[in-house]
């Protein structure tokens, strides 16, 4: 998949173009993906994305911005997994945002990425003070040559999928509901760097996984599945927020990973993080050993719920095939 920033003075070659954030890249956005990809394939021409950093509310709000759901590396990969071939990434700062909806069309849809067929959300807006719309485009769109479409909204068990909503389940610990929305489990990916070595010493020493954020979208202790420390996946208990217990308020969260029966060293591995169940909310503890008895009752709780789930998989087999 090919990553360009910025938008071209002009194109190389028509495209078929959808436009959005696409963070999580849930079912609603792989709707407008698979729907982009059957144009492309009609077309003959690249599938191609745009997206915007920083995000639009990030821009305008930073203080007020929703925790992201993917971060800038997460998002092109589960796009490069969807079978877009290429990806604008159009930095979204004031000059941008000035820029009148009838010239967004012309300059940049139209002159600039090549567009020969569009697809944007039911709510898309766009151009200064948001002035643009799917009627614009519309209108817009057989003087100038391309087709255009609007998706509907996507919906699961009667709620319309979306960031917000994938966030809301999170934020609840309903991690089951979140992947219903994703169509897979919620996951953060990072590479493994040095912490503390507090784990090591407490008996329990864990993958300590980057994040490049200050905000995450949940919080809490989690049974999760990891890909990439070993050839297959490895399961776990994840510890992610501020750790109250050994830092002061205000501390930026931290993802920490104890994988279970593991000993491999794994400093500088990108690794994926899936997170199924929630355990419990983080907590402050008096002293050092009350932590380290509560890290014991966490990692056995994790292993249960492993457990629990390979008995219930095994039981709907033995009624699925008799």
């Amino acid at each position: 998949m090919r990553v360009t920033r910025g938008i071209p003075a002009a194109a190389n070659s028509p495209v078929a173009l959808t436009i959005g954030n696409f963070d999580g890249v849930h079912l609603g956005h792989r709707a407008m993906l698979d729907e982009l990809a059957r144009a492309a394939r009609r077309l003959n021409v690249p599938a191609c994305v745009m997206i915007f950093e920083p995000q639009p509310r990030e821009f305008f709000a930073p203080d007020k911005a929703p925790a992201r759901l993917t971060s800038l590396r997460e998002k092109l990969s589960w796009l490069e997994a969807a079978g877009v071939n290429h990806v604008h990434v159009c930095r979204f700062n004031y000059a941008f945002a000035q820029i009148a909806a009838q010239d967004f069309i012309e300059r940049v849809l139209v002159r600039g990425l090549g567009v020969k067929w569009l697809q944007v959300g039911d709510d898309f807006r766009f151009g200064s003070r948001r002035a643009g719309d799917f009627v614009m485009l519309k209108q817009e769109a057989p003087r100038l040559g391309f087709e255009v479409q609007a998706l509907p909204s996507v919906m699961v068990e009667g709620i319309r999928v979306s960031s917000t909503a994938v966030r809301d389940a999170l934020a609840a610990g309903d991690l089951a509901k979140a992947a219903r929305y994703l169509g897979r489990a919620y996951s953060i990916s990072g590479r493994v760097v040095r912490g503390d070595q507090l784990g090591r010493t407490l008996g329990f020493p864990t993958a300590n996984v980057q994040m490049k954020r200050n905000c995450a979208p949940l919080a809490g202790i989690f049974a999760v599945e990891v890909s990439g420390a070993a050839a297959g996946v490895v399961r776990g208990a994840a510890s992610l927020g501020v750790r109250p217990t050994v830092k002061a308020q205000g501390a930026a969260p931290v993802l920490e990973v104890y994988l279970f029966d593991f000993n491999q060293e794994i400093y500088g591995q990108q690794l994926r993080v899936d997170f199924l169940h929630k355990l419990r909310d983080e907590a402050k503890y008096a002293d050092l050993d009350t932590l380290k008895r509560q890290i014991a009752l966490d990692v056995q709780n994790a292993k249960t719920y492993f457990t629990a789930k390979a008995q219930r998989r095994k039981g709907n087999a033995k009624k699925t095939y008799p």
